[in-house]
């Protein structure tokens, strides 16, 4: 069995407009109580590298943004999560005492979120917020509190906009399905 580019489910225009959404959402939110603080962002890659960029660029000028990034596996190369969650590079900076958000590509189970989660406020952050742009209610595991999100989806696994399959399809404009082909 293979996977092959399916049917379009957000287009390229749909993920930008979102994403200037969140990025206001979090404008609104950070400003409005934590004026002159710097907001620490912690991309999940590689899945989320193409939507952290954007989102970073999106906050504008007038927020301190520091960026770090994790790798967290759960999946290896199948389309669903194994359960079991290593880290496999770690945040580069200390965050105690600094204001967080974790920007992931993707929610279903929990369980890598939830795993995350528990590690970083281990290390007493001021503040921690998860922004996701997708999220697969349906599929949940474990309950996760997402603070941002850009689309909720059906239980359908995707693909393109820093989402792959085996690392095939990141650099697609737009997210799609991956419809399943037998071989």
């Amino acid at each position: 069995m293979n996977y092959k580019i399916g049917d379009i489910l957000f287009t390229r225009d749909q993920i930008s407009a979102r994403v200037i959404e969140i990025a206001e959402e979090i404008r609104k939110d950070f400003i409005k109580k934590n004026v002159g603080q710097e907001l620490f962002v912690v991309g999940i890659l590689k899945g989320s590298a193409i939507f952290v960029a954007d989102l970073v660029r999106a906050l504008g000028h007038d927020i301190d943004v520091r960026l770090d990034f994790m790798i967290i596996s759960s999946y290896g190369s199948d389309t669903k999560s194994s359960g079991i969650v290593r880290i496999i590079k770690d945040l580069d900076t200390y965050i105690e005492n600094k204001n967080v958000i974790i920007v992931e590509d993707i929610i279903d189970t929990g369980l890598t979120m939830s795993y995350l989660l528990s590690i970083l406020e281990r290390r007493s952050p001021a503040s921690i917020k998860v922004c996701t742009l997708l999220n697969k209610e349906e599929r949940r595991k474990v309950p996760v509190s997402i603070d941002y999100c850009g689309f909720e989806i059906p239980d359908k696994f995707v693909i393109g906009y820093g989402l792959d399959y085996s690392g095939r399809w990141r650099h697609l404009p737009d997210i799609r399905i991956a419809e399943l082909v037998r071989i």
